[in-house]
């Protein structure tokens, strides 16, 4: 069984709070003649809008959402590869986890940047715990290897 301590000491099965970041990318399209062009900030809002709604409307089996928090301003870098400007969209979660295993599938995403746990103050984990962590984790890694395969076309 899982002990969590919480930040008195106790063991407390509440879950896990944590905050996830995710950045979310958009590309600019160029436009048809003067109309139709969308900025790359622009698409990278649009992508993040669409989480949100995604995020306040669909259920996570394991995770309750706290909070989004879009407040973050929109940032470009310039992408060597693309040749162009790319720009990105954050977007903050504040979530609630039955467990570890849950918090892997947002870990996984290709928009991941970071994470903070903020309770409890520790974690310990059975033998069987980490196996099923374990699980997840390659369960999460083959799903997203099928979707670049897809999204890629390798296969």
């Amino acid at each position: 069984m899982s002990n969590i301590q919480g930040g008195d000491g106790l063991s407390d099965r509440n879950g896990i709070l944590a905050k996830v970041r995710l950045d979310f990318r958009g590309a600019g399209k160029p436009g048809r003649f003067l109309f139709g062009g969308k900025s790359t900030d622009k698409a990278a809002e649009e992508a993040r809008e669409q989480q949100v709604a995604v995020f306040r409307n669909v259920p996570i089996q394991g995770i309750q959402i706290i909070d989004i928090d879009v407040s973050t301003e929109v940032y470009t870098v310039y992408d060597d590869i693309a040749n162009a400007e790319i720009a990105y969209a954050p977007l903050v979660l504040t979530v609630k986890a039955d467990g570890l295993e849950n918090i892997i599938q947002f870990v996984a995403r290709e928009d991941f940047r970071k994470i903070e746990i903020l309770d409890p103050a520790s974690i310990s984990q059975s033998h069987s715990e980490i196996e099923r962590l374990f699980f997840k984790i390659h369960e999460e890694m083959k799903e997203f290897r099928s979707w670049l395969e897809r999204k890629y076309n390798l296969k």
